[in-house]
């Protein structure tokens, strides 16, 4: 079970997978050069300069959410072992890109890698994340709405760039520290003598 560098390691290793391949493949592909970024909050969001992505033509990866997983929250952990915080990554991968033709070739090619290995195994995954030999993340297209997407980048204070949206499920999380069994509920009680008025 992953620690709660777990979060990091899913889109370290997503990157990491995409420009091994790229790096493999783009010049039989004919391919520009590229660079893969895993895109922090500050940057992207524009809070800095306009100096994200430091080179162009680029992909970013960028998560806008993190939410439980709604089948796993309520599912009873074996006796011995504590029940994993379970989450959904929501990803936005975006091409940055000044030439048109790069732009859409970059987002189709990126497209067909994640389908075609629609999972991060333990050999994917990055060691920092503690993960255990059988874990297995997957990484699911997932549709917004435009509206939703429309918010999404007013909020990032950015000009709109093609992008397309997965889903990590799920990165289990391991829970330390909680203590055994059910908490301790504390009540105050008073205690008086009332004797029969006289």
């Amino acid at each position: 079970m992953a620690n709660f560098s777990a979060v990091y390691s899913v889109g370290d290793s997503l990157i990491s997978y995409l420009r091994k391949v790229y790096d493999l493949r783009h010049d039989e592909d004919s391919l520009p050069s590229c660079q893969f970024v895993l895109a922090p909050s500050a940057k992207i969001g524009g809070e800095a300069d306009t100096d994200f992505p430091p080179e162009k033509p680029a992909v970013s990866l960028y998560l806008f959410r993190v939410t439980v997983n709604e089948h796993l929250r309520n599912q009873r952990p074996p006796p011995d072992k504590g029940q994993p915080l379970t989450l959904d990554l929501h990803y936005m991968l975006t091409v940055w890109a000044d030439k048109v033709d790069d732009e859409h070739r970059l987002l189709a090619w990126v497209m067909q890698q994640l389908y075609t290995h629609e999972a991060l195994s333990a050999s994917d995954l990055t060691p920092d994340g503690g993960w255990a030999p059988g874990d297995l993340v997957q990484i699911i297209p997932a549709e917004i709405s435009h509206e939703d997407l429309t918010r999404l980048w007013d909020s990032l204070k950015r000009s709109y760039r093609p992008s397309v949206t997965y889903v990590a499920r799920v990165v289990p999380v391991e829970v330390t520290g909680k203590p055994p069994g059910r908490p301790v509920v504390a009540r105050r009680f008073s205690y008086g003598a009332e004797g029969p008025e006289e």
